[in-house]
């Protein structure tokens, strides 16, 4: 069984559906503070498996305890914590408390439960300001924003634990995986799933498919004097599926015989970037609809440009992204269109 801490989530709940798909069992620990149960519904539907649910903070040391006492639990996937980059520039101690705090009680009562095998929903923030491109695991790293330092501090403390497994001898050792993933964008072919942000979005793609559906007047492109192609931040955006995926991948890995030995990471994205311009008008020419927007400045802690070499999950999990920017474009409108509300809306 799987632990998937935020499997109710964006990133979280397309990962409960494949790795069902995979043929594993999924137990999910969420405290709906930027999800839905809805979504999990529809996992259920697109499944037709049951999933355990448990509506808990991972802060709760307690909840945790029962959950790991009470459930075959071989693996953990942490992906709950807060995200946005500018919210955490207003709120730094929130972030830290938080994504922090979250991860200190989660492999205390993994280790506590003998359960060391995790997968870490790190970020491409890590990498800072990236001097040269693309992206290696093996570059320097830093942070731009509290979000980015949240992710390299939570890295740091995963990276202490094999060497403490090092020196107390540890019998069981722990097999962690830190997967730094780019821009996912997208949602299930089905229309089911996808991204429901609260509020005013903060990722781009649900920014451009609610201004499309007339939800929002206008997009606001942060940046048009970076050195890039057409002035504007150049990302590497991955489809959620290919990103789902790559973290099955990534359970398969730990959990086989020659699994992780103590700490790796790897970039998950599809190692080319594409500026906001060009996501924008793919997304108006290959769905038919307009997207007004406007040049606005600069956004705190963003750099100009961002993209991996994703070779070490390729030759070392046996993974990379097979869905390009249409399928990234046509499911977000299709799941935008099908759910003008996001989970509030009752499927047609």
């Amino acid at each position: 069984m799987i632990l998937v801490t935020g499997g109710a989530g964006y990133i979280g709940s397309h990962t409960c559906v494949e790795l069902i798909e995979a043929g594993y069992d999924v137990l999910v620990l969420d405290n709906l503070s930027n999800s839905s149960r809805e979504s999990i519904h529809r996992v259920e539907q697109l499944t037709g498996k049951s999933i355990s649910f448990i509506e808990g903070d991972v802060r709760n040391g307690d909840i945790l305890n029962v959950l790991f006492n009470t459930h075959p639990i071989d693996a953990v996937i942490h992906f709950a914590g807060l995200k946005s980059v500018g919210e955490s520039c207003e709120n730094p101690i929130f972030y830290y408390e938080n994504n922090i705090e979250c991860t200190l009680k989660l492999i205390q009562a993994m280790q506590d439960a003998g359960v060391k095998n995790l997968v870490f929903s790190s970020s491409a923030t890590v990498y800072g300001d990236p001097q040269r491109l693309p992206l290696t695991e093996d570059m320097p790293l830093s942070a731009t924003n509290p979000y980015g330092r949240s992710k390299l501090i939570i890295e740091d403390m995963l990276r202490d634990l094999p060497n403490a497994d090092r020196l107390n001898q540890a019998a069981q050792p722990w097999s962690v995986t830190l997967l730094r993933y780019f821009n996912p964008v997208g949602a299930h072919k089905s229309g089911l799933i996808g991204e429901d942000p609260n509020g005013i979005p903060n990722n781009l793609m649900p920014f451009i498919s609610q201004t499309a559906i007339g939800k929002r007047e206008c997009l606001s492109v942060f940046g048009g004097d970076y050195d890039t192609v057409d002035g504007t931040g150049v990302r590497d955006y991955i489809h959620v599926v290919d990103l789902a995926k790559g973290h099955v991948k990534a359970v398969d890995k730990l959990l086989s015989e020659n699994g992780i030995d103590g700490v790796q990471a790897f970039n998950l994205g599809t190692g080319h970037g594409l500026s906001v311009l060009e996501l924008v008008n793919a997304f108006k020419d290959c769905n038919q609809v307009d997207v007004p927007y406007q040049i606005s400045g600069r956004r705190p802690g963003d750099v100009a440009a961002c993209y991996a070499d994703v070779s070490r999950a390729r030759d070392e999990l046996g993974w990379q992204a097979e869905l390009g920017v249409r399928d990234m474009v046509k499911d977000s409108w299709r799941w935008q269109s099908r759910n003008p509300e996001g989970y509030s809306d009752i499927m047609m």
